[in-house]
């Protein structure tokens, strides 16, 4: 298995403490089962790897855009993002389950984790 952990800005570390979410909890995996896994305190997303359809570095970001559990009414997709500086936005061939009331089924996750060159070479592979 592979983690990924988060990379957490130390100024938005005190309001996603009040979400939940912490870096005991925020991490990004690839199992040993051919899953990815991307868990941010109480909300999950978990899918084959084969669901996979892009991935690509994204960022920088406004922070009232990616700090927290974010849903996109544009395109659907969500965020779990605990920086403005740089993530990875994976798509999926087949949306992942809606975690945001109110929205669809999500086409596409992006997760700020500290090593996002690592996450890319790490799920190129698996894509379709």
């Amino acid at each position: 298995m592979q983690e990924f952990a988060f990379r957490f800005d130390p100024v938005f570390t005190p309001m996603l403490l009040t979400l939940g979410v912490h870096p005991g909890n925020a991490r990004v995996s690839i199992t040993d089962d051919d899953r990815f896994v991307a868990e941010f305190g109480r909300w999950r997303v978990d899918t084959p790897l084969a669901n996979i359809d892009c991935v690509q570095v994204t960022g920088p970001y406004r922070s009232y855009k990616a700090i927290g559990v974010r849903g996109s009414w544009v395109d659907q997709g969500i965020t779990f993002g605990s920086s403005r500086k740089r993530g990875v936005c994976v798509t999926f061939v087949e949306p992942v389950p809606r975690l945001l009331g109110g929205m669809k089924d999500h086409p596409g996750l992006t997760v700020t984790v500290k090593d996002v060159e690592g996450l890319v070479a790490a799920l190129t592979p698996h894509i379709n």
